[in-house]
């Protein structure tokens, strides 16, 4: 009788400690999904032309001839950057694929099957956050 009692008690204990390591994993994954979204958003309004110029409009007090004017020279310096990058991309795309070719030389064929498969979704990615940055 005794050993039945200890048996449920060491049971219900470690069902409660199971379910405190799944609430707690659930809680931290939430957390972190919502905190990812919230850097990223942030990180979306830093890249938006207008909401930059308005911030600066705005802490600034700027007239609307020194509105206009830094406008100007902010839509000429993102044009001067967008040029930069297009000129050095075929250096970085040179380099970035000397150093897959390098490593994939390393790997065996079902670590070269994963590993192109993981530099397929960075450049995905890279793409993406590239179009993004245009607009």
């Amino acid at each position: 009788m005794r050993g039945t009692a200890t048996l449920k008690l060491w049971l219900a204990v470690a069902v409660v400690f199971a379910l405190g390591c799944a609430t707690g994993a659930f809680l931290d994954s939430a957390y972190r999904l919502r905190a990812g979204g919230a850097r990223s958003e942030a990180r979306g309004a830093r890249r938006d032309p207008e909401h930059m110029f308005e911030k600066m409009r705005s802490e600034l007090n700027l007239d609307d001839r020194q509105a206009a004017e830094v406008h100007k020279i902010l839509d000429e310096t993102r044009n001067e950057y967008r040029n930069l990058r297009s000129e050095a991309r075929p250096r970085f795309d040179t380099i970035r694929q000397s150093a897959r070719t390098r490593i994939r030389a390393l790997l065996t064929p079902e670590q070269q099957q994963r590993f192109d498969a993981r530099t397929a979704e960075l450049d995905k990615r890279r793409e993406a956050e590239e179009n993004d940055g245009r607009q």
